[in-house]
């Protein structure tokens, strides 16, 4: 049954993915709410612009699958929430899942659902709970035929700009991919790295899983499609892009540009006349 929801997941034509994450407001952080202040009309957008997949959480996921008809994206079920993403990190810090994770996913009718792996300097302790939190997942998810989509995050230190501070270290990247797969990933979401030309090597530790880009912080539209268009050459099977979407003046323009290139090889200057 996994390979049924993946179908929906990957697109036909490319057996790429794009999946835009609107799932900040669980966070609980100031600033997250930038762009999505107002859910069914960014939904309304996103479905308008047909990605293949929108990430959300169990209180939005209504919005989209409320939405008559075939023809809509994917729905990639938020299931962990925290609290580690400010600028300090809090005495007391969490990573907790929802309950009944798997069930909640089929009685949503997701494609998949969304799990984090993170490493924060500071804080082994979270590393510990989304470790416990994967090991029970995963029996749920072969159980209910539930694809797992692992989200490995290397995080730099808090202080410099709050838990979004990507590390885009190769090492480091490859290593938490690694244990998301060795833990039992159908997906992984993972961080680009610092260098674009060395992300095969990430591809290659994932030893045949999926690698999804994450997009992290808001870039010029140059800047995001040409390490996009980096990132597919080294071998992503797609992009999960959160700001870059919802913070852009266009968010259905730049969802088109990017799918251009997702899944027909679009060029930077093509793309770039897709969001005008």
């Amino acid at each position: 049954m996994k390979s049924f929801r993946l179908n929906r997941l990957f697109n036909a034509k490319s057996g790429r993915c794009f999946d835009v994450a609107v799932d900040h407001g669980f966070f609980n952080q100031p600033g997250f709410l930038q762009g999505i202040e107002s859910m069914p009309k960014v939904i309304k957008t996103l479905v308008d612009a047909a990605p293949d997949a929108i990430q959300l959480t169990v209180g939005q996921a209504r919005h989209l699958q409320e939405i008559p008809g075939r023809e809509k994206p994917s729905l990639v079920l938020r299931t962990d929430v925290a609290n580690i993403y400010g600028k300090e990190l809090p005495a007391s810090r969490f990573s907790l899942v929802i309950e009944e994770t798997m069930l909640q996913a089929v009685r949503f009718d997701a494609a998949c659902v969304c799990v984090n792996l993170f490493q924060i300097p500071g804080a082994p302790e979270v590393h510990e709970q989304c470790v416990e939190n994967i090991l029970k997942l995963k029996p749920q998810a072969d159980y209910y035929g539930m694809p797992m989509m692992v989200e490995p995050l290397v995080f730099q230190p808090n202080e410099k700009a709050g838990g979004y501070m990507v590390n885009g270290d190769v090492v480091q990247i490859m290593h938490l991919v690694r244990q998301a797969v060795e833990l039992g990933a159908d997906i992984i979401k993972a961080d680009p790295t610092d260098d674009v030309s060395l992300y095969n090597q990430v591809v290659e530790t994932a030893g045949g899983i999926p690698v999804l880009v994450r997009g992290g912080g808001r870039v010029s539209d140059r800047e995001i499609l040409e390490r996009t268009q980096g990132l597919l050459k080294q071998g992503a099977a797609g992009i999960v892009y959160g700001r870059n979407i919802i913070q852009h003046p266009n968010p259905k323009g730049i969802t088109r540009a990017l799918m251009a290139m997702v899944h027909d090889n679009g060029s930077v200057d093509d793309a770039l006349k897709l969001i005008a």
